[in-house]
């Protein structure tokens, strides 16, 4: 049965009546070039409006492999910041998994650097259809090795490496997470995933409940899964690292945030990731937000919800950037 609006949480409520909606929802996945191209023309238009920030450097690189493309990463950094190489959070952007690009947060981003004192690596990961999953977490994996390598030339901490994502880009970092662990490379500080999206079978109570508030409803779900995986999705054939919910071994994952609203249609897996997580010895934070629908802090970024929310995940950030994390990778499966 479909969420009644009234659900919705007042504020939240009037800033999804201001939003604009097409047919499908705010994001509509039947055109999805149309779609990059609007959305890349609205992050272009905020960034015009947004007074450049001289606290906060820019520059881009490129990790190289042998077996794929070079990965483009966006390396923001406070200029500000004090003595000693910098903490440094590895980004992936939200978009399904299908739209966005690197660049598009970075007014949120930067505000972030500087507040916390820490670089941010945003990572330009390859998107379906165009390259199907796990193609996305392969360029993520690719860009942690990268950071670990050049972390020293570029004034970064290699042992204080978090990872986090948004929505389709919380799933990415989920991804990465795994495979950083089953390459046996060195744990992450963290992953903080803000609504990841994580299961492709689309089984859960919230995927149904969710069809009708036009942000990320069911159907643009799974349009974005049959992008993602062609043929695979809700099949057996889909890895882990393309939908990190198909993880059965969870063990060995960094410390955990996991925030979502309880009116996403992520809610019911990123909750029971989160507590399967725990069950494997994970130290997990989790969020729940009530009348909250998926993107809510940045369709609705005054509203009490969303300073709520980001209270939360600067703390966790801020607190876990405090301690180096402890290097025992897991050997390789």
């Amino acid at each position: 049965m479909p969420v009644p609006r009234l659900l919705v949480d007042p504020e939240l409520r009037r800033a999804l009546d201001a939003v604009p909606m097409t047919p499908n929802g705010v994001f509509d996945l039947t055109d999805i070039p149309a779609t990059r191209e609007t959305l890349r023309a609205f992050a272009a238009a905020v960034a015009d409006s947004t007074p450049d920030d001289p606290s906060v450097t820019v520059t881009e690189h490129r990790a190289t492999r042998a077996d794929g493309p070079d990965v483009p990463i966006r390396l923001l950094r406070p200029t500000t910041a004090g003595p000693g190489p910098l903490p440094v959070l590895l980004w992936f952007h939200g978009g399904g998994q299908v739209l966005g690009f690197a660049a598009q947060d970075d007014p949120w981003l930067k505000r972030l650097s500087t507040r916390l004192g820490c670089a941010v690596a945003a990572v330009d990961y390859r998107l379906a259809p165009e390259t199907p999953a796990p193609g996305a977490a392969e360029d993520g994996h690719t860009a942690h090795r990268w950071l670990l390598h050049e972390a020293g030339v570029l004034g970064l901490d290699a042992t204080r490496i978090g990872i986090g994502g948004q929505s389709g880009g919380g799933g990415v970092a989920a991804a990465t997470a795994l495979l950083v662990r089953d390459h046996g490379g060195p744990t992450p500080l963290f992953q903080a995933l803000m609504y990841p999206m994580l299961d492709d079978r689309n089984r859960t109570a919230s995927s149904h409940e969710i069809t009708d508030l036009g942000i990320w409803d069911r159907a643009t779900n799974l349009l974005a899964w049959r992008a993602i995986l062609g043929d695979r999705a809700g099949t057996d054939q889909v890895s882990p690292y393309a939908a990190p919910a198909r993880a059965a071994d969870l063990g060995g994952l960094p410390p955990t945030f996991v925030a979502v609203g309880e009116l996403d249609s992520f809610r019911d897996e990123d909750l029971d990731y989160a507590m399967r997580l725990r069950a494997h010895g994970v130290p997990v934070e989790l969020h729940l937000y009530p009348g909250a629908y998926h993107a809510f802090d940045l369709f609705a970024p005054e509203s009490q919800l969303a300073e709520s929310f980001e209270q939360a995940w600067l703390g966790y950030l801020a607190r876990h950037f405090r301690t180096p994390a402890p290097q025992h990778p897991r050997p390789p499966a």
